[in-house]
């Protein structure tokens, strides 16, 4: 059974939905008929982009400016989606750190969890239910290759990653067979175009061009594998490496080669 069909009463969400991955897997539900509900931060980015949405696909796109590091918020949010029809839920909003952790913003490294775990859980946990009694519905869980694998001077993204991972596996376990399709998408390095010299971070410069994946055939491919239920989709050639890195690699080797490499990005 594929994902649900766009309707009237319906709603994709997505997080994160200001920039990258997320913005393009607006951009693609709403091609193909969503209606959305928009979920970051950045509400002014968030009404740019409704208004685009609504104004080439004629779909409704409403807007939820919310820190999802904010666990009350975050209540707030869930409470409204338990009692919405939620079709597609696209837990997709992240962010990260490098270097050691003991010289790391404590209170960023706890917004961290809160956001890429915390969110997760409870947003799941919202919608779920109505999925399963529906026999209906689709959850993208954004992992990372990084949360296969032990990544010294990443530890805590990569920790996060690791729970989003295990639980998205985990989940699909649970519901399959009852109409619910969960995906994990564990992409690697991703960008919407490649920054002039003077915008070119430090992980621009140490990452080839050739190893970077675009969000919107990111946002594509994360999708249709959700249509099929797919498992799991990895794009591109280092996060495949990683993958199997992770798989398969004695963790003693691995970890202190890419923690080296992880260390740099941090500066």
């Amino acid at each position: 059974m594929p994902v649900p069909s766009p309707s009237a009463t319906s709603r994709a969400v997505i997080t994160g939905a200001s920039s990258g991955i997320g913005m393009e897997l607006a951009r693609a539900l709403a091609a193909r008929g969503h209606s959305l509900i928009l979920v970051a931060r950045r509400g002014d980015v968030l009404e740019e982009l409704a208004a685009e949405l609504h104004r080439q696909h004629g779909v409704t796109v409403e807007v939820r400016a919310v820190d999802l590091s904010e666990p009350t918020s975050v209540e707030v949010l869930a409470a409204e989606f338990a009692g919405r029809e939620i079709s597609i839920l696209c837990n997709n909003a992240g962010i990260a750190t490098f270097g050691p952790v003991s010289e790391l913003d404590a209170d960023y490294e706890r917004a961290q969890v809160l956001l890429n775990v915390n969110a997760v859980h409870d947003l799941t946990l919202a919608v779920l239910p109505q999925m399963v009694a529906r026999r209906s519905g689709g959850i993208l869980m954004v992992g990372s290759t990084a949360g296969n694998m032990p990544i010294p001077n990443n530890a805590t993204y990569a920790a996060t990653k690791a729970f989003v991972n295990t639980f998205s596996e985990s989940l699909r376990g649970e519901v399959s067979g009852q109409g619910v399709h969960v995906t994990l998408l564990a992409p690697g390095p991703v960008r919407t175009q490649t920054p002039s010299a003077d915008e070119a971070s430090i992980v621009d410069k140490m990452v080839p061009d050739f190893l970077w994946h675009s969000s919107a055939k990111v946002a594509e491919m994360s999708l249709d594998a959700l249509s099929h239920n797919k498992m799991r989709v990895v794009p591109g050639t280092l996060s495949k490496a990683m993958s199997v890195a992770g798989g398969y690699s004695p963790r003693a080797v691995v970890a202190p080669i890419v923690g080296g490499f992880y260390r740099k990005l941090g500066g």
